[in-house]
């Protein structure tokens, strides 16, 4: 089902086929839960191309008809716990209809559509909207768009983490084989116990041999019952003993070694994995989630995966054949004394149906406790700078003591429920032992049963109950790394962006062409950032972006890289959309310098040729003297192996952006983007750099985004945006003519440079500034 195409009940749809003509075309339907601000209840709202219909569920009465060229606006308004979808008539009273939040989203995406309607555009809406609830269990999910956990099957999730090990086929035989050989040779000590106890070590009965001739008594009593012979065969179990305990280790040793190997090489693939998906997410995946919180998933949950693959999965198939083998032995020796060990086991296994939720709740819990721990610790520190200048460590360690605090409340609540369910089901088994003992004495007095078969049915007993006491733990594991996994798996299941797309056209050499077409985009659904965007672009041309914050300056930018999508509308790149451009073609020939720019901790020189890994060194330094990094760069004892450290933290803002910049033009793109390349520069430096960028963007098509309007006089054209539109287009010299929003942005920096450089005592580099702008 569509999502803004929802199934009508039927006293709905009759409604609508009495209100609507047979002519109209519906073009979206879709219900609220409210009924007002305060009273939860259904009701519709459902568009025609004719109309706009408000109709209740329940009663005959309320239904409100609004006739689409009527409509003035329609805006979303955000209320305590939800909203509510305005329609301004040009006539009348608006029509309000209320949501809680969780129906935010479709909502304004609803409201977008009655805009388009009202203005005769065509409907575009959404074929998919972001999942804030399970669609099986109406919970909420964890993040937008992703899986449910509470629904996850543990057999999928299990089958799953068995999939990463399925690949080593023949270590997986290996395995089995020393697996069930180590098992099958564990039996053997306890029969070998009873011969003990029976042929060696408990004396015969004389009883019978009384009644024989004296002859053969003295031969039996000497050749048989002698402690001579007894000894002898002492030895030979006792040697037959060690030999099978050295077997056991042996085969031990053989089995951890392949069986690390197994659990390492798994989890290194899914670590792979992950980080595979991590790269090739798009961005608006990092939009929704913290970084600590992706990283914890990298460390923390990978972890707790990998010592389940490690030293629990290969457990479970040892003790299973062991727990198998045991039975088997138990049933076939003695099936009454059988029954009577397995008397608890009916009541372990429902005490452990009983906990499983609970412990899984509470270990969900506790990964998202940790996560959220992780991203504060991420944040804290990555951010150590700002919180040092405005003297909040304490307010950070509060708010981490605070994190700390809840993980461990979730874990003592969680080890609290373990523990007393694991000591209940140890209690439960040790009755199966007073049992055997009681009913197997009985048997021994009555002349049914030996002391020998009494205490290797003892030993099998007690061998019986530790695999099931590792199958509580590792219940207790199991549920500790599934939630781990589906934290891991619910990011390897996120859509990556296609760069093997088969179906994408390669263009290997770009001329430089860009065009939108009526582009629209948002960041989240139903809030647009452009509207409408209309551009054309010629090959080397040099387009000045210029606005107020939050215009959608960057976001053309974004779209040009096809870092997002547009929601409506074609982005164009020599006459081809890009979205049928392969990823690697676009992206390899666009060259960007950000006003923040990044910095690996690596040396100055693989900074320079990240874009360029095969360029050489005399490449790397012809693009620094370009960039007027040359001079600091020798200057410093390393010079090009110097290390910037993490975040380019041993550079200053400048020289981190004329390497940004030396790095770009190594790149030589044919598209290339300056977001406030030289801002962090001072007037002197960024005069040179203005020379060095008029000589890079001959021959490139470039996008300039700079707050200090005069860095923007050589552009070719200026677009202006204005509330997500373009307001203007034309010149440094025709906009300043017209005196409109361009203008205005030029007076108003010019004003207040004046006023910073008269109240604050700015020296010349403002000074510089100003005059260049009038």
């Amino acid at each position: 089902m569509k999502p803004f195409m929802e199934t009508l009940p039927s006293q709905v749809d009759i409604k609508l086929q009495r209100i609507k003509s047979p002519a109209e075309q519906v073009l979206f339907q879709v219900a609220t839960d409210l009924i007002n601000e305060q009273s939860f209840g259904e009701s519709w709202l459902i568009a025609t191309d004719r109309h706009l219909l408000f109709i209740p569920s329940a009663g005959a009465d309320g239904t409100v008809e609004v006739p689409i060229d009527a409509v003035q606006e329609a805006k979303t308004e955000e209320l305590v716990g939800g909203g509510r979808l305005a329609v301004e008539r040009k006539e009348g009273e608006p029509v309000y209809l209320h949501y809680s939040s969780s129906l935010i989203p479709k909502f304004a995406e609803v409201a977008e559509g009655i805009q388009q309607l009202s203005k005769g555009e065509p409907l575009e809406l959404p074929t998919e909207m972001e999942r804030t609830r399970c669609e099986k269990c109406g919970r909420l999910l964890a993040e937008k768009d992703g899986r449910c956990i509470n629904c996850a099957r543990k057999r999928d999730t299990f089958w799953r983490i068995v999939s990463y090990i399925s690949p080593y086929r023949l270590q997986l035989i290996f395995v089995f084989v020393l697996t069930t050989a180590a098992a099958l040779i564990e039996l053997l000590p306890p029969l070998i116990t009873e011969r003990i106890i029976d042929d060696v070590l408990t004396p015969k009965s004389t009883a019978l041999i009384e009644l024989l001739p004296p002859l053969i008594t003295e031969r039996i009593i000497d050749d048989v019952l002698t402690p001579k012979s007894n000894y002898e065969l002492l030895v030979w179990f006792a040697m037959a003993l060690l030999g099978i305990r050295l077997l056991m280790w042996l085969f031990q040793v053989g089995r951890t070694a392949i069986t690390s190997w197994l659990g390492f090489r798994a989890a290194e693939d899914i670590r792979a994995e992950l980080y595979r998906v991590l790269q090739f997410t798009p961005l608006r995946f990092y939009d929704k989630r913290k970084v600590g919180n992706l990283i914890s998933r990298m460390t923390n949950d990978a972890e707790l995966l990998e010592e389940y693959m490690i030293y629990d999965l290969p457990f479970l198939l040892s003790n299973a054949l062991l727990v198998l083998g045991i039975l088997t032995l138990l049933l076939y020796k003695n099936w009454m004394l059988t029954i009577y060990v397995l008397l608890p086991v009916p009541l372990i296994i429902l005490g452990g149906a009983l906990i499983w939720n609970r412990m899984e709740r509470y270990w969900r819990r506790w990964s998202v406790k940790w996560g959220r721990l992780s991203a504060h610790l991420n944040e804290s520190i990555t951010g150590i700078r700002l919180v040092k200048a405005f003297a909040q460590e304490k307010r950070e360690r509060m708010r981490f003591n605070q994190r700390n605090d809840e993980l461990r409340q979730v874990s003592v609540s969680a080890d609290r429920a373990g523990v007393v369910f694991f000591t209940v089901t140890n209690f439960l088994m040790s009755f199966g032992v007073f049992f055997v003992w009681y009913f197997g004495g009985r048997q021994i007095l009555g002349g049914e049963l030996t002391l020998g078969e009494l205490m290797a049915f003892i030993i099998y007993l007690w061998m019986l109950y530790s695999p099931l006491k590792w199958f509580g733990d590792f219940y207790n594991f199991m549920i500790h790394a599934y939630a781990g996994a589906e934290r891991i798996f619910e990011v390897m299941d996120t859509p990556v962006e296609t760069f093997n797309n088969p179906a994408a056209k390669a263009l290997p050499h770009i001329g430089g062409q860009v065009s939108f077409k009526d582009v629209a985009f948002g960041y989240d659904p139903g809030k647009p950032v452009l509207r409408g965007i209309d551009l054309e672009v010629a090959p080397g041309e040099m387009i000045g972006l210029v606005g107020k914050s939050g215009v959608g300056k960057s976001t053309i930018i974004n779209l040009i890289c096809r870092f997002y999508d547009v929601s409506r509308g074609r982005v164009k790149i020599d006459g081809e959309d890009i979205r049928d451009i392969r990823l690697e073609d676009l992206r390899g020939q666009i060259g960007m310098v950000h006003q923040e720019p990044t910095l690996f901790n690596v040396t100055i020189a693989e900074n320079i040729r990240y874009g360029r890994p095969d360029a050489t060194f005399d490449e790397v330094i012809r693009a620094a003297i370009a960039a007027e990094a040359h001079e600091f760069i020798v200057a410093k004892p390393d010079g090009y192996d110097t290390k910037v450290g993490e975040r380019g933290g041993k550079l200053s803002g400048g020289e981190k952006q004329r390497i940004a910049i030396a790095r770009a033009i190594l790149h030589d793109p044919k598209i290339l983007i300056l977001d406030e390349a030289t801002s962090s520069l001072d007037t002197p430096t960024e005069k040179k750099i203005q020379i060095a960028i008029a000589r890079l963007v001959k021959g490139r098509t470039t996008f300039a985004i700079a707050h200090r309007l005069s860095t923007l006089r050589n552009a070719d054209r200026l677009v202006v945006l204005d509330e997500g539109k373009i307001a203007e287009v034309g010149t440094h010299a025709e906009l300043m003519e017209r005196k409109e929003i361009f203008y205005k942005l030029v007076h108003t920096q010019q004003t207040t440079t004046a006023i910073m450089a008269v109240g604050g005592g700015k020296g010349n580099s403002d000074k510089d500034s100003e005059d260049d702008d009038e």
